[in-house]
């Protein structure tokens, strides 16, 4: 085991990677729980405020990501400081991120259907730097042997092929098959070679004539989401909590 950790952790400089990663999904569990509890109200913790104004932890994540960021740039790879300022960025990024729907839709939609959006970007960030932990690069950098790293044309030929295929996937609407393509370049390559998502930008321009596409699109694009909607809704409630149900609008009339 110690072999296996100094050969895979310490010797390729991975253990700031590790420690970031650690205490980025420890921070979102922990997080999760305490504004569940909050929510219930349960236990002793309650919303910070400050002269009225309620302060969410977005606003201390970006501190500490900032400062676990720069400080993790200047001490490198390797020793105490290098390990200590990758913490602070995991706690920073695991509580920025944790409200990442906040960000995006400037509102307080934590509760809401919209923040569901959160837990998603945590479960594919999380998945993602593991990727990368486990010694997979950017691009299918890592496929490539040690003569193909030699030769800087090819590496950037190839890097720019895997970006473009990324690019495509997202571009017919796969996003997450894109994201994951950067790490898993083959994953990117079946986004882009199946048929486009409905309103997707690629869609929208090869298939506005193309009726027998477009209609084979929406089909498949129906049946999938029918078939993980139910299964994704309830791993994001059991992760990050039930969202608030809408409420119900009254017609026209008090109708």
């Amino acid at each position: 085991m110690g072999h296996w950790w100094t050969r895979n952790i310490t010797e390729p400089g991975k253990l700031p990677l590790l420690l970031a990663l650690s205490s980025f999904v420890l921070t979102f569990v922990i997080t999760r729980i305490v504004v569940r509890m909050i929510r219930a109200g349960k236990g002793p913790f309650g919303n910070v405020e400050a002269g009225g104004v309620h302060i969410h932890h977005v606003v201390p994540g970006v501190v500490l990501t900032v400062i676990g960021g720069f400080g993790a740039v200047a001490s490198g790879r390797h020793g105490f400081g290098a390990a200590v300022f990758a913490v602070v960025f995991g706690i920073g990024a695991g509580l920025v991120l944790d409200e990442f729907a906040l960000i995006m839709h400037l509102d307080d939609v934590y509760w809401s259907e919209e923040g569901r959006k959160s837990v998603e970007v945590v479960v594919v960030t999380a998945a993602l730097v593991g990727l990368m932990l486990s010694g997979f690069l950017p691009f299918g950098v890592n496929d490539l042997t040690e003569d193909e790293l030699q030769d800087r044309a090819g590496v950037i030929v190839s890097i720019a092929v895997n970006f473009l295929i990324s690019l495509l996937a997202l571009s017919k609407g796969k996003a997450r098959m894109a994201i994951f393509g950067v790490i898993l370049p083959l994953v990117a390559l079946v986004g882009a070679i199946r048929l486009a998502r409905p309103g997707s930008p690629w869609a929208k321009r090869f298939y506005r004539r193309r009726h027998r596409a477009r209609a084979k699109a929406q089909l498949r694009a129906y049946r999938h989401d029918r078939r993980w909607a139910g299964p994704r809704r309830k791993v994001q409630d059991w992760i990050g909590g039930k969202p608030d149900p809408e409420p119900v609008r009254s017609l026209p009339g008090g109708r």
